[in-house]
């Protein structure tokens, strides 16, 4: 990996998450590209799915927020950049982002960061420590909507001179795709999840947490029940509560209260999302919190699939309302109740539809490899 450019990512753990697989994704984008790739962080299920043929990984603690084992990775990442002749590095969390900072000060090299998320603040500490993602000398917001929330919450640490611009996430068209799944695979999951294909499905997919709008989801189950008659549909929330299970068990006995327990099911994970879409016929997004992003509305618009979604965050970027998709009020149950069944009463031919022009819709805005294409391209602008 002998190249000009070389570029060394920093985040926390390489999961699942959209930080996450926009790391990985480019890391084996630039060796096609005649770049060198490094990635440094502390570990993750995605590392053994990395070609160390392409990309070097490099383990450290940087998912710490610990100051000691902070500087320390600011030492080790010196080294690092100039043992492997680093151009750029990129820092995709505010931990890691910190002890980049300093690394790429004593070393005069190219410091990039993504703004993936509205990091909460409640005080002025709090917003000086997340004010290390726009320090950088390129920030990419992954939405209009967070190029917006940088703006009215961190003017004062944004320098003008600094390149500042969005790049959008995106997603692997290529793996959410109808035609990649096969039948048996198809037929083993409704087996598993025990879903009755006589009637459609609705999916709610996103860890378990009070923000992402259980609840909400939930009570709109309720009132779709009492308009249309009990048990006229399945219903499945996919996600993990992360070991915090007060939630877990509050929102499934609201579940059990409203008598939704022959209907709606709790599946904690899902290895191949692709298949839950395929199975499902409609997919919810009930955030009651703004999504940064919203990958759940682009996979499921990449699988051809009606998506509802509040009317907040990237939502509002990624879905064209009425057209590859549907917006409701953020925390309105009857709302999201009537959209609910406005599109389980949609005939064949206008749920096609919608499928098709979801696809369309994100090949051409929102696919990985135009994030990537721009990503690289931005990096020999800010070398150039």
């Amino acid at each position: 990996m002998s190249s000009e450019l070389k570029v060394l990512q920093v985040i926390p753990k390489l999961g699942y998450g959209g930080a996450e697989t926009g790391c990985y994704d480019l890391a084996h984008y630039l060796p096609e590209n005649n770049c060198g790739s490094y990635i440094v962080t502390s570990g993750g299920e995605l590392l053994k799915f990395i070609d160390k043929k392409k990309v070097k990984v490099i383990k450290l603690p940087v998912h710490s927020k610990n100051p000691f084992l902070m500087l320390f990775n600011s030492i080790a990442l010196i080294f690092i950049i100039l043992l492997n002749n680093i151009s750029i590095v990129h820092a995709r969390s505010r931990a890691p982002a910190w002890s980049c900072l300093f690394a790429t000060k004593i070393t005069r090299r190219k410091f990039v960061t993504t703004f993936h998320g509205t990091y909460n603040f409640k005080n002025s500490i709090k917003k000086f420590y997340n004010s290390v993602m726009v320090r950088s000398d390129l920030i990419i917001a992954g939405s209009n909507f967070i190029f917006s929330h940088i703006n009215q919450n961190y003017p004062k640490f944004l320098d003008l001179k600094k390149k500042f611009l969005v790049i959008f996430r995106g997603i692997n068209v290529d793996y959410f795709e109808l035609s990649t799944i096969l039948d048996s695979e198809e037929n083993r999951l409704i087996s598993d999840w025990e879903v009755d294909r006589n009637k459609k499905t609705i999916l709610m997919p996103g860890r378990l947490t009070a923000w992402k709008g259980q609840e909400t989801f939930i009570e709109a189950l309720n009132l779709v029940n009492k308009e249309l008659g009990y048990e006229s549909f399945n219903a499945v929330i996919l996600g993990s509560d992360q070991e915090r299970d007060i939630y877990t068990k509050k929102i499934k006995r609201l579940a059990e209260q409203y008598r939704l327990t022959s209907q709606l099911k709790f599946i904690e994970h899902c290895k191949n999302m692709p298949l839950a879409y395929k199975i499902s016929d409609i997919v919810v997004s009930a955030s009651v919190e703004p999504e940064a992003f919203g990958r759940v509305a682009v996979e499921a618009q990449s699988m051809e699939k009606p998506i509802i979604a509040s009317d907040i965050g990237g939502s509002n970027e990624t879905i064209i309302d009425n057209v590859t998709g549907f917006l409701f009020q953020s925390g309105n149950a009857e709302a999201l109740s009537k959209k609910i069944i406005e599109v389980l009463q949609l005939d064949e031919s206008r749920l096609k539809s919608i499928g098709i022009e979801g696809r369309k819709n994100i090949i051409k805005k929102f696919n990985v490899e135009k994030m990537c294409f721009s990503t690289y391209s931005e990096y020999k602008k800010l070398l150039n």
